[in-house]
């Protein structure tokens, strides 16, 4: 049976599930059309949510979340065509790290979330 490697730090999951419960939304409406990651990004969120998903796995992507919604990050997001990149590579190493649980519904939530938004 293979082990989590991934410690989970309950106080470090509560501040990032924080920061993305108030920022997450706002800074997606705002960078959406910006940001080439946008589907792997919702998918991740729903991840997230998802009753089913073990905790490590909420946690490590909770904490990539986190950072996109950081208002500060080591690349600032404002610098045409690095901007992002930063938050990118933080975002697919934690969706690398727990793949078998971001599914095929995720994405599909997450291609469907984007086409309605897409039509306002």
């Amino acid at each position: 049976m293979a082990q989590e490697l991934t410690v989970y730090d309950p106080k470090k999951f509560e501040r990032d599930q924080a920061r993305v419960k108030t920022g997450f939304w706002p800074k997606l409406k705002r960078v959406a059309r910006r940001v080439p990651f946008v589907d792997e990004l919702l998918a991740a969120y729903y991840c997230t949510i998802d009753p089913r998903t073990p905790i490590q796995a909420k946690a490590i992507l909770m904490g990539a979340l986190a950072y996109f919604v950081l208002p500060v990050d080591v690349i600032p997001d404002f610098i045409i065509g690095f901007g992002y990149t930063d938050d990118a590579t933080v975002l697919y190493a934690a969706i690398r790290s727990v793949a078998r649980y971001v599914t095929d519904d995720h994405r599909a939530k997450a291609r469907e979330t984007l086409k309605r938004a897409l039509q306002d």
